[in-house]
């Protein structure tokens, strides 16, 4: 069998990486929008998220359905990548816009926009990963484009989660009336005010250092430790007092406030470009090669009936939807864990820039531990490694950070394992299905790992929520913030490790080894040979 192209390959992780601005972009920072800056309940969130995943789940088995019957000059897979390249960019746009809306007129925004996304991320994301498949039918050159996929994945996943809060200073950063009376050597009483309403701005120091004080707001008295940043709403014209310390030459444009509304949405803005520029990338740069065997009719009932009967793609299907909740648990509430626990908005994005490089290394160790120990083992020892090393966050208090960062770039150095291993093995329940059945249905297969991925991030958008709610978290009050510090923390720690912990277990009774799996690739490169005689 001939082996991929480099260029291919790297095409084809392009993909990904404008896949992940887009999925990792919602995982990582749409709860704290939703419920920071647009002002929703997080029960909710939670409750939305859970819904709309659920109904996606559905239209991710009808998409495959439509892709193993789509025909067209460019093959099964690729013109889809093309048809919705732009439309995602453009709902993921809409979906980081707060328009100015009642209570029940937000939900109705938040449930259409979202929704929206969802089935257009399902037309792109199916096609996409069922590519993957029929590029080539050697089983360890897909686990090759597997593991340039995940570098593209996480590669942008780095862009939107090292860069999105620091273009949100950037495009948020407002211009409001700053007046510093200095006290002290390092301590200054700040006061601002801006002539428009802003709900949750965020105030700092250009360089992060100063620790943020109320002075002498009663409203806001009983959470007043000094931190990094302060987050609060301001009204037309009303002054609000800070005692700032630790700079020893504060000047008014060392003081930055940031509208975090309109930050976050002309930094997607942005981003939604660059994602429809790779997506059209992946369509020009790889090719489709393997076809459904010449005898195989469409038959929508056997396909179905091939899939339930199909042990390998059953197993994988529960284990993607255990460890992407477990993924999305902890991306869900990263930014809310710095902000309110950590108090520093910005650390986030470092923090996850730190996961990400770890991620990308994690993704280019799996195809030759892979090969070393087999699929079946790595994955299980990552499972076990990552779980038991992120519950460990647990300990942490707010000054550990070398503590936090060392924790999280570790376990993620394992979990990048995952999504590596998982849609190559999707691959490889295609071809066992085509092997046992005579039939190949490789867009329906790959279904179950959207459907994974996005019911996965409902359930843990849902255990976000009711957990949060379980502790009287409000994004927009300041008191209720403090009280559910213990609810984040266990959400940053333990919480995600039990649900990876019966992942584990799962994977001891996946049956396809690595002798079965070269066998199979054996049998169905001699069917094909002959086929074309």
């Amino acid at each position: 069998m001939s082996l991929i192209s480099v260029k291919e390959k790297i095409g084809y992780a392009l993909g990904d990486g404008a896949a992940n601005i887009a999925w990792r972009g919602v995982a990582t920072f749409l709860f704290i929008f939703y419920t920071d800056v647009f002002g929703l309940n997080p029960a909710t969130v939670g409750m939305l998220f859970l819904i709309a995943r659920f109904g996606d789940g559905i239209s991710d088995v009808l998409m495959g359905i439509v892709c193993d019957r789509t025909d067209s000059k460019h093959g099964k897979f690729r013109p889809w990548i093309l048809w919705t390249a732009i439309p995602l960019g453009v709902i993921l746009s809409l979906l980081f816009t707060s328009p100015e809306l009642g209570s029940s007129g937000k939900i109705i925004y938040a449930y259409t926009t979202y929704i929206l996304f969802t089935l257009l991320y399902t037309a792109n994301n199916i096609p996409y990963g069922a590519l993957m498949a029929v590029m080539t039918g050697d089983n360890k050159e897909r686990t090759s484009i597997g593991s340039y996929r995940m570098v593209g994945a996480f590669a942008g996943g780095m862009i939107v989660q090292g860069a999105l809060l620091f273009l949100v200073a950037h495009f948020g950063n407002i211009d409001p009336k700053i007046n510093i009376d200095k006290l002290e050597e390092d301590t200054f009483r700040v006061v601002v005010s801006s002539p428009n309403d802003l709900e949750n701005v965020n105030i700092k120091t250009d360089d992060g250092i100063a620790m943020f004080a109320w002075a002498d707001d009663a409203d806001y008295t009983a959470n007043n430790d000094p931190t990094q940043s302060k987050s609060f709403s301001m009204q037309a014209d009303m002054e609000y007092a800070f005692i700032v310390t630790g700079e020893s030459n504060l000047q008014e444009n060392d003081i930055l406030i940031i509208n975090q509304k309109k930050g976050y949405s002309y930094s997607i803005y942005l981003l939604s470009v660059v994602l429809a520029f790779l997506m059209i990338i992946t369509f020009y740069t790889t090719k489709e090669r393997i076809k459904p065997p010449k005898t195989q009719k469409s038959n929508l009932l056997k396909d179905v009936k091939d899939l339930i009967r199909n042990r390998p793609w059953l197993i994988l299907l529960v284990i993607g939807l255990l460890f992407n909740v477990y993924n999305s648990i902890k991306q869900g509430i990263v930014v809310i864990y710095f902000t309110h626990f950590l108090h520093d908005q910005l650390l986030a994005a470092s923090y996850m820039v730190g996961l990400m490089l770890a991620s990308i290394a994690g993704a280019m160790l799996t195809a030759p531990l892979g090969k070393k120990i087999g699929k079946k083992k790595l994955f299980i020892y990552a499972l076990i490694f990552s779980g038991g090393v992120n519950a460990l966050v647990v300990l942490c208090g707010p000054n550990d950070i070398v503590g936090i960062f060392t924790l999280g770039v570790i376990s993620e150095l394992g979990a990048a394992i995952f999504p590596t291993l998982f849609f190559a093995m999707l691959g490889d329940a295609a071809d066992y299905s085509e092997y046992k059945n005579g039939r190949r249905a490789t867009g329906l297969i790959y279904s179950a790992g959207s459907f994974a991925t996005k019911f996965g991030g409902g359930i843990a958008g849902a255990i976000i929520g009711l957990v949060l709610a379980a502790f009287h978290y409000d994004g927009q009050d300041l008191v209720s913030i403090q009280g559910a510090v213990p609810g984040i923390v266990m959400l940053m720690s333990w919480v995600p490790a039990l649900i990876v912990a019966v992942a584990a277990v799962c994977m001891y009774f996946y049956p396809l080894t690595q002798h079965k799996l070269d066998e199979i690739t054996l049998e169905l490169a001699s069917r094909r040979e002959k086929a074309e005689v």
